[in-house]
């Protein structure tokens, strides 16, 4: 079985349409959204109605959660800059946003063996935590314990990473950070997602079972920026796509 796995969109519509352009040139079996769809850009209907219009399971990322406060202070509505960026989303997608869920958890059992997936924005303890490859061993083990999770997916950093733990009883875990669709922070211009492939050896014993592919993809990235410069948004943000930080 194959599964794509992405993240932190943030309203980048150019990006968005590549990366869904790669996706589809993959044929996966199952695709998973784990949020961050607004935010940064302008284009979050565009994102949103394509996402509800494949029907792609989605988690409300720490952004998208940030909509339905903005949209209930009567002040922050007159703001312009950053909060711009979340005026413009539909009243029927703001509905949609506020409904997402938190955490998505798939269940798998091979060869007699059972394998929880378990998929999170920045943690499964809170939204906008960062998990990232240096964050401590024995708390990240603490948090895939908690979570009966043996392969936990994340977003949030916008930074991607695979690491595999070993646990005590000889098995391993695995986290996987999905990196950016549309906002990437680790230099790399290109959006990022993440193709899973799970198969008959798949198993918590063998570190090398679990084939994890980053993909990265091009995109028009100096129209994108542009974009954003003709509108109310910051110009900074345009500058932080051409720079990946």
């Amino acid at each position: 079985m194959k599964i794509a796995l992405f993240s932190d969109i943030h309203a980048n519509l150019p990006a968005f349409e590549a990366m869904l352009r790669d996706m589809d040139s993959q044929k996966p079996d199952a695709v998973y959204c784990l949020g961050d769809l607004v935010g940064y850009h302008i284009y979050p209907n565009e994102i949103i109605d394509e996402i509800r219009r494949r029907g792609i399971p989605t988690l409300k990322g720490n952004h998208d959660e940030k909509v339905e406060n903005i949209i209930t202070t009567s002040e922050s509505l007159n703001e312009a800059g950053r909060k711009h960026a979340y005026h413009l989303i539909r009243d029927d997608n703001r509905a949609y946003l506020n409904t997402l869920p938190a955490h998505i958890r798939l269940e798998y059992k091979m060869n007699g063996e059972k394998l929880n997936l378990v998929f999170a924005h920045g943690s499964t303890r809170k939204i906008d935590e960062y998990i990232l490859i240096d964050t401590d061993e024995k708390y990240v083990l603490d948090l895939l314990e908690e979570a009966d999770a043996d392969f936990l997916f994340v977003g949030h950093s916008h930074k991607p990473y695979h690491r595999i733990l070993k646990v005590y009883d000889g098995t391993f875990k695995h986290i996987v950070n999905l990196g950016s669709v549309g906002k990437p922070k680790d230099g790399d211009p290109r959006g990022c997602y993440v193709l899973l492939t799970l198969n008959k050896d798949t198993s918590a014993t063998d570190c090398y079972s679990l084939k994890i592919e980053f993909r990265r993809v091009e995109y028009d990235v100096e129209a994108s920026a542009q974009s954003i410069e003709k509108s109310m948004l910051p110009h900074e943000l345009a500058q932080a796509l051409r720079d990946a930080k």
